[in-house]
């Protein structure tokens, strides 16, 4: 039992950036020149959709999200998933709500509602729907750096990472050179047989800011990691990781623009991350026609218990 919760939390974690409020939603686009702070302040507004009351990756016709996960030399694990994050709750305590859907394997039917506060120094509630006793169970938050096995993130990677956790340092602006890494040669299944995994050349030649975040707990997995964020949108297109001088690992993120008037609403195609000692790869790939932004649902009480239990086949 406890093997699935950690997958359960893991698995939406790597979609899922939602993390004790430290950076407001009516942050402002900034004017001038940007300091290293400016820059990950606005790159942690950009990564938690804080320009859109809600965003959602769904299931339109076959299409879905896809999480694979790949050792070197074998085939993947694929987890098909849904995502509905709610940035507007009607609670005044409650800073964001995100409620996931797992619709294949081993996860099929299990359910997932984080709820993040207001207040920081109160952890989240995580609330999982577990099918095969029909119950709903609460988990504390994991640590920053719980890694489940086999993958290539933790949970500061794609979560509980906060700007106060590292020093910044900013080394200048630079053209971002070449395509964005893609998972090769995947194995298709009856739910990626139709989708074109192409890696994103479309930050061929941007111009971006290069920022060296340094990690404040000198034991970390990682002394300190180089990120390269778009100087327009503060979308973060990779992070390369390294540990005593060694690249260690690289994480991949490809965006997409909605043609808001505000720069910073984006939101992600795909997450592709190695770890360059072992070779083994995890995607996060989701497909333009799942995403929704500022969409009115006609469910009530969405972002709640009663939708976990009741766990809908579809969302509205």
């Amino acid at each position: 039992m406890r093997h699935v919760i950690l997958s359960v939390i893991v698995a939406i974690c790597f979609i899922n950036n939602v993390a004790l409020a430290v950076v407001t939603k009516d942050l402002a686009y900034p004017s001038g020149n940007s300091s290293a702070e400016d820059i990950v302040n606005q790159n942690y507004f950009v990564n938690h959709f804080y320009s859109f009351n809600n965003y959602a990756i769904a299931r339109q016709g076959k299409d879905i999200t896809a999480f694979i996960l790949r050792s070197k030399d074998s085939n993947p694990l694929t987890i098909t998933l849904e995502r509905y994050l709610n940035n507007q709750p009607k609670s005044a305590n409650v800073n964001a709500q995100d409620l996931a859907i797992f619709r294949s394997g081993k996860l099929k039917g299990t359910g997932m509602l984080i709820t993040d506060f207001k207040d920081q120094s109160k952890s989240q509630s995580y609330e999982i729907f577990i099918p095969s006793i029909r119950k709903v169970r609460r988990f504390s938050q994991p640590a920053r750096d719980d890694a489940w096995g086999g993958s290539d993130f933790t949970f500061g990677d794609v979560t509980l990472r906060k700007p106060k956790h590292e020093t910044h340092e900013l080394l200048g602006k630079v053209t971002f050179s070449g395509c964005l890494a893609m998972m090769k040669n995947i194995k298709r299944n009856k739910y990626t047989q139709n989708t074109k995994f192409e890696a994103d050349c479309s930050v061929n030649d941007k111009e971006v800011y290069k920022l060296k975040s340094t990690a404040k707990n000198i034991n970390w997995w990682y002394d300190n990691r180089i990120s390269y964020i778009d100087t327009k949108t503060f979308a973060d297109y990779r992070t390369e990781y390294f540990k005593d001088s060694k690249h260690i690992k690289t994480i991949d993120r490809s965006w997409v623009s909605t043609g808001l008037s505000d720069p910073r609403a984006v939101f992600w195609g795909y997450w592709y991350g190695k770890t360059l000692a072992t070779g083994h790869e995890t995607l996060a790939f989701i497909p333009y026609g799942v995403t929704k932004v500022n969409h009115k649902y006609k469910a009530k009480n969405l972002w709640s218990t009663r939708t976990l239990k009741r766990m809908p086949k579809k969302i509205k």
